[in-house]
């Protein structure tokens, strides 16, 4: 039985809001936004911080002078310690794998689906919309924002890349999920398909019928 529920997205799709109704229809702990405060606790630096590299991959000229810092003879001392786009990366995995560990949650992007490839409680979802209705849902969220277009296809390939540079997986690969489907269904007829799929949704009526409570979920009360 599935205990965990990635979710991959396009960018402009609502796979964020269709993983928090997930999240709150199973009643289960969504890591999103909240994996990057975890993080900055971990590295005791600002979540704004974190978010800058946040599924993103460092500008060439920082990977570079990462290079040298780790050839011997270039750079006097140790390399630098700073938080970076592979150091954050390399947190965002352990949080990940910790996350699966204790089970009972949704987790967003951030390679997930990658990471947890081989676990077999894990399921894989991947959520895409047609261009307008992300153009449309973008200018909606961010209406100061002068050209939705290019940063559609900014996001798309930022994702991207970070899947293909740190898993070596090409990000729109159907073998990596389960479910691939369309948020222009309606959020909640995608949030229904994805608990029909798991057979999650019909756990929980078994579960809410006999008077039970999910034991699992309150090892995450202190996390």
């Amino acid at each position: 039985m599935y205990n965990v529920v990635t979710i991959a997205r396009e960018y402009g799709s609502g796979g964020g809001q269709i993983a928090q109704r997930l999240a709150e229809r199973l009643e289960w702990k969504l890591l999103d936004r909240c994996l990057m405060e975890k993080i900055a606790n971990m590295a005791q630096v600002d979540p704004a911080i974190v978010a800058e590299f946040d599924e993103h991959l460092d500008p060439w000229v920082t990977r570079l002078t990462h290079v040298f810092t780790q050839l011997s003879g270039y750079l006097p001392g140790a390399p630098p310690d700073i938080l970076d786009a592979e150091a954050t990366a390399s947190l965002t995995r352990r949080v990940i794998e910790e996350a699966a560990e204790i089970g009972n949650c949704v987790i967003v992007g951030r390679g997930s689906q990658c990471i947890l490839q081989r676990r077999s409680s894990v399921f894989h979802a991947f959520v895409y919309a047609p261009r307008d209705e992300r153009l449309n849902r973008i200018r909606q969220r961010q209406p100061r924002l002068l050209n939705a277009g290019e940063a559609l296809d900014a996001r798309d390939r930022e994702r991207s890349e970070y899947v293909r540079h740190f898993y070596g997986q090409d990000w729109t690969n159907r073998h990596l999920y389960h479910l691939m489907l369309s948020s222009s269904l309606g959020e909640e007829v995608a949030v229904s398909t994805i608990l029909d799929a798991t057979g999650l949704g019909q756990e929980k009526l078994v579960t809410e019928d006999r008077g039970g409570v999910n034991r699992r979920q309150s090892k995450w009360a202190n996390r």
